[in-house]
């Protein structure tokens, strides 16, 4: 019996993904809230190192919004039933 992947890579992610995101962690907030990606990671040859989100932050207190995120923010993606981790996202040198 083949073994399901627990992981999807980043390149491998699609326009209107069901994601988990780290960006509004905090010491008092440890939940990371769902959001949607809004555009493809992929970029001509390449991969971005920024990528367009929907944030639901109305699960943890904050606004809900769109903004870009660091490739590595991207913790999670739905899929077959399952929230999977995102790997080999793009090194970026975050501020």
């Amino acid at each position: 019996m083949k073994a399901r992947n627990m992981y999807v890579e980043y390149k491998d992610l699609k326009k209107n993904d069901q994601i988990k995101t780290n960006q509004l962690l905090s010491p008092v907030n440890k939940t990371m809230p769902t959001g949607k990606l809004l555009e493809s990671p992929k970029q001509g040859k390449g991969l971005k190192r920024t990528i367009l989100v929907w944030t639901n932050g109305d699960e943890i207190g904050y606004f809900s919004e769109a903004g870009s995120v660091y490739a590595p923010q991207i913790r999670k993606v739905f899929r077959d039933g399952a929230w999977l981790d995102v790997i080999n996202q793009p090194e970026v040198q975050m501020i």
